[in-house]
């Protein structure tokens, strides 16, 4: 084959650092802003956080206009020579600078007080307590760490024996069999919580039955439901477990009771997840004044930030100084860099403000009657593509703002994800948000007679009763999208 030659032309869409660093910002929640600036002031000297009342006064540069300055030091006289002392000196820093970080609609924290730390044993932790009670020799003893290891956070053994075999082989060097694993684990079953180590849900309930059998409570019925008749209690195919046991509807209706009252989780009863509560940061607040929506951005937690005035300074004394050497010239080109990351950096976080509250704005505009009655029938449909024409942003830019994001209302804390949702017409022609259907269906779910709850189909044709025009098995992914189950496992006895 011979060679040629041939000229192509391509059309790329390249992003610049400085974009790529909004982006992410962008897509951090208020929760990890403060971790993330942290973590650029220990990587920037050039970046430090303002003395209280005084803040930094530069001037901004467009970080999306086209440049190519890569800052790398190349031994370039003309690149050292042409380097603009006067961007990064300030003639004065008496000016307010028009950027801060900190919110002033908050109060300053008392540096004085303490804040108590709670102290708690966590689930691992709470097994190797127990463990030390058991009278064991090294190797067994380091093969029960490893199976206490092996636990996840429910509290369950997913592992099988023979791999925890090869584990202890492979890493450890213990030469040990599936029988004395197995073994092991059984000591541990009889750890507290009860169910833990289990392989599955149908092992964990047993396991806690009988503890409760050792207590004396009667449970020998429930027992062996769950050993014989697990898959069928799981569907509440009930008809079967009465056929194949002789049981009326009362002693069912006991053993049921006796099972719900179980922990599927039993590793959620000891360590960090016993009072895990997940806290929110909000992002935002949405306040009602006299009728009149207010938007906030949440930015207590973050402190304010300037650039270095010793690294300007060194850029002084260069600019008065007569004397310049290579390592001065390289030591000059390392300042520059720090300092353009640190107005890079500053900029973003301007901007990811601007971006964040112009994007809620919109949001809470489009929202209105949600916001000041907090009805959700009242949501109108609302898709990425709207808020994006009202801010003249990237549909990518908003799921970025939308994505982990929370606002704070009267009526409680959201998503932003919660507020977007698709139309539906109804037979009068008004598109009405699937949210509004997904309530009303929720409504109807809950109402109804749980000895005769309501099929799909009936569903159906109730929501088409009042105006709603929709199929059977968009009702059915609704329903699965609420997390809402089949007729027969929503039926009570």
């Amino acid at each position: 084959m011979a060679l040629s030659q041939s000229l192509q032309q391509k059309l790329l869409q390249k992003l610049s650092p400085q974009q790529i660093q909004l982006m992410k910002l962008l897509q951090i929640p208020t929760a990890q802003l403060e971790e993330r600036i942290k973590e650029e002031l220990e990587e920037n000297p050039a970046l430090e956080q303002s003395e209280e009342g005084h803040e930094d006064e530069f001037e901004m540069k467009d970080e999306f206009a086209d440049n190519n300055d890569d800052y790398e030091l190349d031994g370039s006289e003309e690149e050292y020579d042409n380097i603009d002392i006067s961007e990064y000196v300030s003639d004065s820093d008496d000016e307010p600078g028009d950027y801060k970080l900190r919110d002033d609609n908050y109060p300053d924290p008392d540096e004085d007080r303490t804040t108590p730390q709670k102290v708690e044993s966590s689930f691992n932790e709470i097994m190797l307590q127990q463990l030390g009670l058991l009278k064991l020799n090294e190797d067994e003893h380091r093969i029960a760490e490893q199976i206490i290891g092996s636990l996840d956070d429910d509290g369950y053994l997913r592992r099988e024996p023979v791999a925890i075999v090869d584990d202890l082989a492979f890493r450890q060097n213990i030469d040990t069999n599936e029988a004395q694993v197995v073994r092991i684990i059984r000591m541990i079953q009889d750890f507290d919580p009860a169910g833990v180590a289990a392989a599955n849900l149908q092992e964990c309930l047993l396991l806690q039955l009988r503890r409760k059998r050792q207590q004396g409570e009667d449970v020998e019925t429930a027992i062996k439901v769950m050993d014989r008749y697990f898959d069928e209690f799981t569907k509440k195919h009930y008809e079967k477990i009465q056929k194949g046991l002789g049981l009326n509807d009362e002693q069912l209706r006991a053993i049921i009771n006796q099972v719900i009252h179980l922990n599927p989780k039993p590793g959620i009863l000891a360590g960090e997840s016993s009072s895990g509560e997940n806290y929110i940061i909000p992002d935002f607040f949405i306040t009602n004044n006299a009728g009149k929506l207010e938007l906030t951005l949440n930015s207590l937690n973050a402190p304010e930030l300037r650039v270095s005035e010793g690294y300007r300074e060194m850029l002084t004394d260069y600019e008065k100084g007569s004397k310049k050497d290579k390592r001065q010239k390289e030591a000059v080109m390392f300042i520059k860099q720090k300092l353009d990351s640190a107005k890079w950096f500053i900029d973003a976080i301007k901007q990811r403000q601007n971006t964040l509250l112009n994007t809620m704005e919109a949001i809470m505009n489009y929202q209105y009657n949600f916001f000041l009655h907090g009805d959700e029938t009242e949501l109108k449909p609302m898709i990425l593509k709207d808020i994006a024409e009202k801010t003249h942003l990237d549909i990518s830019t908003v799921s970025r703002v939308a994505n982990s994001k929370f606002v704070q209302t009267e009526f409680g804390t959201y998503r932003l994800k919660f507020f977007f949702s698709e139309s539906l017409q109804t037979e009068s022609g008004e598109e009405v948000s699937t949210r509004e259907v997904k309530r009303i269906l929720t409504d109807f779910i809950n109402d109804e007679d749980k000895k005769n709850p309501h099929s799909d189909e009936k569903l159906t044709d109730m929501l088409q009763e009042k105006g709603y025009n929709i199929a059977r098995r968009t009702v059915a992914k609704y329903r699965e999208q609420l997390n809402l189950p089949v007729a027969r496992l929503r039926k009570i006895l």
